[in-house]
């Protein structure tokens, strides 16, 4: 950590304080290189016991500094002199000192534990592996004083409740396995700290994808590091571990022990959903140590949280305006210009309780118009879309059994994320807490309900990707069948993959990369990082 604060005082404000991590390639193949080291080895004998001559993985402590410290080998020599070996991923610098300030302070303080242990020590190595250089560090006294000083500022750093600015500009971020939670650039661009444009620094998105079991009387369990799905011992279909980002079962499918054990230990997040697409619950393991977000967001929920619902009810809107002016079929401009009034009363609402009256005459100015989208000669079960308005539980047509089942999926999307982020999902600011409602994940789906979940109805009804034999009619309730379910998931799945520009940044990323920016840029506002919550609205 004295490494990561030379390095950066939000990187180690992250990984310290709000014990935040993530992998990228650096950080994998560095504990790759770190394998043979990271095991106890040699005898570490004690200067008054005898000499040390070579010992691997050797944990020390010192009260005086209040440090910890693993030393990955310490060499000793005749007169009982030792020298901490830091086994580094790369090639050394080509700069006077061959290595970097960080690297140079991490291995300090390993001189100074192995010091207060009784040892004499007046340098060190730093050994990259790349290029098998060893390169010497002698701890002088400058060398000693700047480490001091910097573990000084890091105790007062961390005994602080703010986070530390993210580096303007600095070519450092770019190869940070953070960056996608730090999110530098695009924090100092609406804190006003920069007026360059955002670097599309976060990383690609994982390989990784949902796993969705809609097999009635399934059993999903694991073996040889693949997830397994069988029924009456028949093996249905097999998944490499690594490929599962969520386990999604819908209705009758039983999960063994074992396999929610292991998805757990990987931060694989296990949803349920009833057999017709409800989001009936989430599975996580242990919850984020990030406490000072959940904290700021009980506090702002509690004054109610009036500016940042107002924000996501318009972008709701003109969402929703966006999309219909783009797909209407007949002439909707003076829906489309009521909508863009009813957008800007959003921004003027004094109250959450008279949002909520704009956002329901908005939503139901817009399902008016709603079927002006749709293609006239699809006929699916509710006559040639008859659809008047929003109507569920259960749906009593197929135009709203498909939004629901998607809404059911977006809402599902939205509180991954925000677990993981470290939010209480069931705590929003538009919604209002109920239970079992995910309050804070539905205020995050309202900006993408038009653009995600609308837009793949559309589609599917549009295209010809659903049609009458996938719906079920039953005492006037429509009902997906397991087809049709199928062929919803895949839709939603190639839209979340979508590449689109974001309108606040500029670069193109996914719509499933989006709904985490969104959540961390609201994160942002909460614990005081920048002015206001920026929405999603696209133009």
């Amino acid at each position: 950590m004295v490494n990561e604060f030379a390095y950066c005082r939000r990187l180690f404000f992250l990984e310290w304080v709000q014990a935040r991590f993530a992998d990228n390639d650096d950080t994998v193949e560095g504990r790759y290189r770190h394998r043979a080291v990271d095991h106890e080895g040699g005898r570490a004998p004690l200067p008054s016991d005898g000499d040390l001559r070579r010992t691997r993985s050797l944990l020390l402590s010192s009260p005086r500094l209040g440090l910890v410290g693993r030393i990955d080998i310490v060499e000793g020599s005749a007169g009982g002199l030792v020298r901490p070996v830091d086994i580094k991923r790369g090639r050394p610098p080509d700069n006077a000192e061959r290595s970097w300030e960080p690297e140079r302070v991490q291995l300090c303080v390993q001189g100074l534990l192995l010091r207060d242990a009784g040892y004499t020590c007046d340098e060190g190595i730093l050994y990259f592996a790349e290029s098998t250089t060893r390169v010497t560090v002698p701890f002088t006294a400058e060398l000693i004083e700047r480490t001091l000083s910097l573990v000084a500022e890091m105790r007062m750093v961390a005994a602080s409740d703010v986070v530390p600015p993210p580096l303007v500009a600095s070519p450092k971020c770019p190869r940070c396995s953070l960056v996608g939670i730090c999110l530098p650039d695009e924090t100092n661009a609406l804190a006003a700290r920069s007026d360059a444009p955002p670097r599309r620094l976060i990383a690609r998105d994982p390989q990784s994808r949902p796993l969705y079991v809609t097999e009635q009387g399934a059993v999903v369990g694991i073996r040889n590091n693949r997830v397994e799905v069988k029924r009456d011992g028949e093996l249905l279909d097999a998944v490499r571990l690594i490929d599962v980002a969520q386990l999604c079962v819908y209705g009758n499918v039983q999960i063994s022990a074992q396999c929610i054990r292991e998805l757990f230990a990987r931060e694989v997040p296990v949803c349920w959903f009833s057999y017709g697409g409800w989001f009936a619950g989430i599975g996580t393991g242990l919850p984020s140590k990030h406490v000072e977000l959940r904290r700021r967001q009980v506090a702002m929920a509690g004054q109610g949280g009036l500016p940042i619902a107002q924000a996501i009810v318009q972008a709701k809107i003109l969402n929703s305006r966006t999309l219909l002016r783009r797909n209407a079929r007949t002439d909707v401009k003076s829906v489309v210009a009521s909508l863009k009034n009813m957008a800007d009363a959003a921004a003027r609402a004094d109250s959450v309780a008279s949002l909520l009256g704009i956002e329901g005459a908005a939503a139901r100015t817009y399902f008016e118009a709603f079927p002006a989208m749709l293609r006239p000669d699809r006929s699916l079960p509710g006559g040639v879309f008859e659809f008047d308005g929003r109507n569920r539980r259960p749906p009593r047509d197929a135009v709203n059994c498909l939004l629901s089942y998607l809404y059911g999926l977006l809402a599902k999307e939205l509180t991954v994320v925000t677990y993981s982020i470290g939010f209480d999902p069931y705590l929003g600011f538009y919604h209002r807490p109920r239970f079992g409602r995910p309050a804070l994940a539905l205020d995050l789906a309202e900006e993408f309900r038009p653009l995600v979940a609308e837009s793949v109805a559309l589609n599917l009804i549009n295209n010809g990707e659903v049609s009458a034999s996938d719906f079920l009619v039953r005492a006037g309730g429509v009902a997906l069948t397991a087809t049709g379910r199928k062929r919803v998931l895949a839709a939603y799945e190639r839209r979340v993959d979508d590449q689109i520009r974001h309108p606040t940044f500029g670069y193109r990323i996914t719509y499933r990369r989006v709904f985490e920016v969104q959540a961390r840029v609201l994160a942002a506002h909460i614990v005081g990082e920048i002015p206001s919550y920026v929405p999603f609205r696209t133009r």
